[in-house]
């Protein structure tokens, strides 16, 4: 059965006229707790701390450093690959290897957005869509660290050209650009595995203007969500890609950062921005835990919402 995620008129208003303040707490709960959230998964199914990166003399293949740091390894000899995600090879060592230390904090809940739409159960979610190939890889634990099998985890994001995708999408996400309403663009949702994780194949997001670079998603165990947030990349990240890869540098610099997005404060932006390294195959490889209650009976928490 396929649920809608509901869209109040305030937030397609604060997405519209972007002064995205963070939504209430209830109505946050209220979202993650069932009452608005995404869609059940099936095969059909609806279902962004600025920090400068350390340069090697080597491609860091190893992804082993810790899940919730927000460091990255970079190298001037591999260059960033383009062409999407056909250019990239998979062959990533597991970046969760090290474990997640002893205490795993959980992920506070943010925004939903209005350009929540349905999307397909699948690992790549580029659709062949050109851009920078970027695994993702999240893996999902509960407050006492243990791995949650069997848990949904629903992801979209806009495409290189800064637009999201879907017909029903509404026409600010979409632009109103035909090729993105007929596509299902950088929309997915896989199920977690005995080790809690999840991978995703698809392209480094675009900006938009009045956001930061970020990943929505939401994290359901059966039927219930559990919490809706944002991922967000390290801005001396973001700001190389957009500033030297086809695709993103002909758009021109972005008007916001991880400094000043509304939806997260610049305070606690850390501990939502991926850990990431460049592969050898100049693929971004992108990483981190997301921490969800083991009960619902545990408040969810809300992230603190920026400016």
């Amino acid at each position: 059965m396929k649920h809608r995620p509901t869209l109040s008129r305030r937030d397609a208003l604060r997405r519209i006229g972007l002064t995205l303040a963070a939504v209430p707490a209830a109505r946050l709960v209220a979202a993650c707790d069932g009452a608005a959230s995404p869609g059940t998964a099936s095969d059909t199914t609806a279902d962004d701390a600025d920090v400068a990166a350390t340069d090697t003399a080597t491609a860091d293949t190893s992804g082993g450093a810790d899940a919730d740091d927000t460091t990255g390894a970079d190298t001037a000899a591999v260059a960033w690959a383009t062409g999407g995600t056909a250019s990239m090879s998979g062959d990533y060592a597991d970046p969760f290897a090290d474990g997640l230390g002893a205490t795993c904090a959980l992920t506070c809940a943010m925004t939903l957005g209005p350009c929540y739409a349905e999307t397909i159960r699948r690992k790549d979610v580029s659709e062949g869509h050109g851009g920078l190939p970027t695994r993702l890889a999240l893996k999902i634990v509960d407050e006492d660290c243990t791995p949650i099998s069997g848990a949904d985890v629903d992801i979209w994001h806009t495409s290189p050209e800064g637009l999201y995708s879907g017909a029903d999408a509404i026409d600010f996400c979409t632009g109103g650009d035909a090729a993105h309403r007929a596509n299902r663009w950088f929309r997915g949702v896989q199920t977690t595995d005995a080790d809690g994780r999840v991978d995703f194949d698809t392209c480094f997001p675009g900006w938009y203007p009045g956001r930061t670079l970020h990943v929505h998603f939401t994290v359901r165990v059966g039927e219930t969500g559990y919490v809706t947030s944002q991922l967000f990349f390290p801005d001396a990240l973001g700001d190389d890609i957009i500033g030297t890869q086809p695709l993103y540098r002909e758009r021109g610099a972005r008007d916001t950062t991880n400094q000043t997005d509304g939806v997260i404060s610049a305070s606690a932006v850390d501990d939502y921005t991926v850990a990431w390294a460049r592969q050898a195959d100049g693929a971004l490889l992108a990483w981190k835990a997301l921490v969800i209650r083991s009960s619902l009976a545990t408040p969810l928490c809300s992230a603190p919402s920026g400016r």
